[in-house]
């Protein structure tokens, strides 16, 4: 990998979050919001194609955030209804999400069990 594949990733990831830190700070939005907000642009970004030209370009700066997380939704139910038909629509998202899913809940289980909980004053 280039140091300008670097940069790029490293630009376009940091804008997504400098976006969402500025909602925080200047708006009465909650972060679990803009969180759903991320997501939901990210389905209906990639449900409409305009996400993917962002991942080409910029590839973990744009797959990582919570807007890549939605783009893979829309993907994978696009898939999955081109394959199986209306029934897609119920599949296809979890599908291609879950291999995702799964490494966040064992990483978490591990952290949970290698780290000492204090309680707080």
């Amino acid at each position: 990998m280039n140091l300008f594949a670097l940069l790029k990733a490293f630009l376009v990831g940091g804008s997504l979050c400098l976006l969402g830190q500025l909602l925080i700070d200047r708006t009465k939005l909650t972060p679990a919001r803009i969180l759903v907000a991320y997501v939901v642009a990210g389905v209906v970004l990639g449900g409409l194609g305009l996400y993917q030209p962002l991942i080409d370009f910029a590839g973990a700066g744009a797959t990582v955030p919570l807007t890549g997380f939605g783009a893979l939704l829309a993907k994978g139910t696009r898939e999955a209804i081109e394959e199986m038909g209306a029934l897609g629509i119920l599949s296809g998202g979890l599908t291609a999400c879950a291999p995702g899913v799964a490494g966040a809940i064992l990483l978490s289980l591990a952290a949970g069990l290698l780290s000492r909980s204090k309680d707080k004053p």
